[in-house]
């Protein structure tokens, strides 16, 4: 991003559910070395300072959800970031509160001069830095001014150019207005691209389509694009599917695999979750519907064709997995920050791209997203890619690959369904703190609402082990 950043000749956009202006984003002075107004700041707050002065005409724009607001005051030098920021006549920073009660702004967007872009599952803040190896005690995982260590961390984002950046951009200017910011026109056309050289490019000339969720603010309708697309996806699978997901909480989601793995003749799905979600309202919601969920799938899933699996470094440390990531068959590759819970397909805004082989001209792009299915797979086996594409040509089974690879560094272990309390199932049931519309946040438990709701294609789990 550092290296796009620098190329950027007319606007920046950032929208994101958080940012921190004291993470380092890569080379450049840190805050206490000597001032050198030549070279470039390391943190992304006074390096936007030092880049609007050097790039003549830049102006930056930055759209964060408005809940947490007053957490910076305990970011320490975040204020004094944002109060250079607001003195800068280039710079503009909004709280985007653009939604019904108890929504959130998901969406992790970048787009520079309406000609390059990035979306997909990480915030520019803290606590989100890793390499692929996920090493245990990496220093260079470190958050902000702390000596304190964050663990190892799993994401994925997707950067485009061309007709794709330029329809980011766009949806990006509205979020912009609908915040209440003065309404933007688009950047002038350029040749130039951001794009950083020293990043190859996975896939050329192809076409990429965009999906949305959004509920319905005053006049802005809703969307419910993600989940239109995530059951159209799981009902297309013939052979497989590979997903990475920070949470599996979804009812509908839930809903159309059973339906497929109840059939005579499943595709193999496997899904790459984290031992458990973040924080202790999230855990008690999502990982009490995980297993709630899961006991409800085994129930039809005569042939064990669905499986979650919780990556682990080399020294058995769980990765937390970010990343909201599908590919199926080799056809389709999907990348955004859409999870799969009900807020992602029905309450927050979300924003998810995709590639489809099977669309007319895109056909050039399934060894792309062969290419990276073994990728991820080799990065959380410990395994180089190659090792992983000879033992998937003798095998197909990704469940076979992962079962007998030798645990010689990272590896993937089975996720273990735990007993629930009664509170825990009640809380999970009904979905209390993962509501599929906003309206639900304040409807009674009823039978028209919750996981098992009526008319359900699942049953509730009759016995948990």
């Amino acid at each position: 991003m550092q290296q796009a950043f620098m190329r950027a000749r007319q606007r920046i956009m950032m929208i994101g559910w958080d940012f921190d202006t004291r993470i380092l984003l890569g080379q450049g002075r840190r805050w206490w070395n000597r001032p050198d107004k030549l070279s470039q700041p390391a943190r992304l707050g006074p390096f936007m300072l030092w880049l609007c002065k050097r790039t003549r005409g830049l102006e930056v724009r930055v759209l964060k959800w408005n809940f947490g607001a007053l957490k910076f005051v305990f970011r320490g030098s975040m204020i004094l970031d944002l109060w250079r920021w607001w003195r800068s006549p280039a710079i503009d920073f909004k709280f985007d509160s653009a939604h019904p009660l108890g929504c959130s702004h998901h969406q992790k967007i970048v787009v520079i001069d309406d000609r390059f872009a990035v979306c997909g599952g990480i915030d520019m803040t803290a606590g989100r830095w890793d390499t692929p190896e996920h090493k245990e005690h990496d220093l260079r995982r470190r958050l902000p001014f702390s000596p304190r260590l964050f663990g190892p961390w799993h994401d994925l984002t997707l950067m485009v150019e061309g007709d794709a950046a330029l329809a980011l951009g766009e949806l990006g200017r509205e979020r912009w207005a609908q915040a209440g910011g003065k309404a933007m026109e688009p950047c002038r056309p350029q040749v130039s691209s951001p794009w950083p050289s020293t990043l190859k490019a996975d896939f050329n000339d192809v076409e990429v389509g965009i999906a949305r969720t959004r509920s319905q603010w005053n006049n802005v309708s809703e969307v419910r694009e993600i989940e239109a697309l995530f059951l159209e996806h799981i009902a297309r699978a013939r052979h497989f599917i590979y997903a990475e997901s920070q949470y599996f909480a979804a009812r509908k989601i839930a809903e159309a695999i059973a339906k497929r793995v109840a059939e005579p003749d499943p595709p193999e799905i496997v899904l790459i979750n984290p031992i458990s979600a973040e924080g202790w309202l999230e855990e008690v919601a999502m990982d009490g519907a995980r297993v709630r969920l899961t006991h409800a799938i085994e129930d039809v899933d005569h042939r064990n064709r669905f499986r979650i699996f919780i990556p682990h470094n080399a020294a058995g440390t769980p990765i937390y997995v970010h990343s909201k990531t599908m590919i199926v068959d080799d056809e389709v590759l999907r990348i955004g920050s859409a999870n799969m819970n009900n807020r992602s397909l029905g309450l927050d805004s979300e924003c998810d791209m995709f590639i489809d082989a099977a669309r007319p001209g895109n056909g050039h792009a399934r060894a792309g997203i062969t290419k990276l299915r073994y990728a991820l797979l080799a990065e959380h086996l410990g395994l180089t890619r190659r090792e992983v594409e000879a033992a998937l040509e003798r095998d197909p089974s990704m469940f076979n690959l992962i079962e007998n690879a030798p645990r010689k560094g990272k590896y993937l272990e089975p996720f273990a369904l735990r007993p629930l309390s009664e509170t825990e199932r009640a809380v999970a049931d009904n979905a209390l703190l993962d509501p599929e519309r906003p309206e639900e946040l304040f409807e009674p438990l009823n039978k028209r609402r919750g996981l098992f709701r009526r008319g359900s294609f699942l049953r509730r789990p009759r016995l948990e082990v």
